[in-house]
């Protein structure tokens, strides 16, 4: 049965709150423990539905994982070529992440696999990397010539390859560094703007040769990783929904503790700063080769600006909830170079235009972004996620400053990021 949620507007926000572990540290934190020698601990792991789907994945290929207390995992590494084939299809779920990266994976193993994943997964352009690997000796064969899952490998004979990507995605760049493990020599590729660099951080910790270089990076075949213990921190993705809340929400402020604050992932600050939101980060560090900071944010008048060019990777995820600070900011903003936007789990153009604009908002879809004009209020009425999270945590934010309820309909998926989303929101609330 399809799950609604009806958000009502909220007086102001105010609290002191955690965010759930990065989504995509916790998925490497799983491939990397189950490919070294030994035994990884992970704190912090991110328990949402596309990080379990990962999980499961690495048990079907015999990796020995245990759970021993909410959040912490015990990997039992099989080395490099230790893993097993499957006995059945792998189920990515909802999962980008899971799907693309395995598909890099397994090109390397010496088995036979098939990947897929739950309706809107199997819509998902695949060729973006499944043509890559190809010309590293990959063989996969896929629906829509190798397009759209399930797809199906048979691993063995990766040569290592330089390659320039036309798009900055890294998912793209992680799955061919991963095929790259089991090639001879070295794998370079090369990205028109830099992607987020969890792979990289993470496979030097576990002792591989990275070299990353302007504009791209290197990874030689062949490594020795050894097990390692990984903290992981707070998703700044999930925290970008409650940065945007705050700042919006007249007489709010808010403290986000333990939030992984990489600068290739940290364009979402970047952004609500340069609108003027007021965002301040203290108490930094670095746990596991990842930069963390608080987050301290106080309500604030933001203003429309024009966003595009190198910032746009670093802040791909957060764009649904950009657009809701948008629509409250005064003035108009021009989101520009989001083509990427299109392919994620919906096109997020296209949803997040059709569902500010059933709010009232003044919202035009452009080909590789949106138009915004910033408004005092949105109405309240009736929305649709699109089975996407991102969507339907964007609209639960824009909910808080409308003139009613809205009710958001199908808000299941948000147990693939965030599972206590909607309880933290309510806790917060004034």
């Amino acid at each position: 049965m399809t799950q609604t949620r009806t958000v009502r507007p909220a007086a102001s926000l105010h609290g002191e709150i955690t965010v759930p572990g990065d989504k995509s540290i916790s998925h490497r934190s799983i491939m990397f423990g189950s490919l070294a020698a030994g035994t990884t601990i992970v704190h912090g792991f991110l328990q949402g539905e596309d990080n379990r789907a990962t999980l499961n994945a690495f048990r079907s290929m015999g990796v020995k994982i245990e759970e021993p207390s909410c959040g912490d995992l015990r990997i039992e590494g099989r080395g490099l070529h230790g893993l097993t084939e499957p006995a059945d299809v792998i189920d990515c779920g909802n999962s980008g992440t899971t799907i693309r990266l395995l598909t890099g994976l397994l090109s390397g193993q010496a088995f036979f696999s098939v990947l897929t994943g739950d309706r809107y997964l199997r819509k998902r352009p695949m060729k973006r990397v499944v043509a890559p690997l190809a010309a590293m000796g990959a063989r996969i064969w896929g629906r829509g010539g190798g397009d759209l899952a399930p797809l199906a490998i048979q691993g063995g004979g990766i040569r290592a390859v330089a390659y320039d990507s036309p798009i900055a995605s890294a998912q793209v760049k992680s799955a061919l560094l991963l095929a790259g493990l089991y090639a001879d020599g070295v794998t370079t590729v090369r990205e028109p703007h830099l992607s987020r660099d969890h792979s990289e951080r993470m496979l030097a910790y576990f002792g591989a040769e990275v070299r990353p270089f302007p504009g791209g990076v290197s990874v030689a075949g062949n490594p020795s990783l050894e097990g390692r213990e990984v903290f992981v921190p707070g998703d700044i993705s999930s925290a970008a929904f409650f940065m945007v809340a705050a700042l919006v929400t007249p007489g709010s402020e808010l403290l986000i503790r333990n939030v992984g604050v990489n600068p290739t992932r940290s364009g979402i600050i970047d952004i609500l700063q340069e609108m003027g939101g007021a965002l301040e980060l203290t108490n930094r560090r670095e746990l596991s080769g990842e930069p963390v900071a608080d987050i301290l944010v106080k309500s604030s008048s933001l203003k429309g600006i024009e966003i595009g060019g190198a910032v746009v990777p670093r802040a791909i995820d957060e764009f649904p909830v950009v657009s809701v600070a948008a629509a409250f900011a005064e003035g108009t903003t021009t989101i520009r170079d989001a083509r990427e936007l299109r392919v994620k789990e919906t096109d997020r153009i296209a949803a997040m235009t059709s569902e500010l604009s059933r709010l009232g908002a003044q919202v035009e879809a452009r080909e590789d972004g949106m138009e915004i004009v910033g408004m005092e209020r949105l109405r309240g009425g009736s929305v649709a996620s699109h089975g996407d999270h991102r969507i339907a945590m964007s609209m639960a934010v824009a909910a808080l400053r409308a003139d009613g309820p809205v009710t958001i309909e199908d808000t299941e998926c948000t147990a693939t990021s965030f599972p206590r989303f909607w309880e933290l929101l309510e806790e917060i609330k004034r």
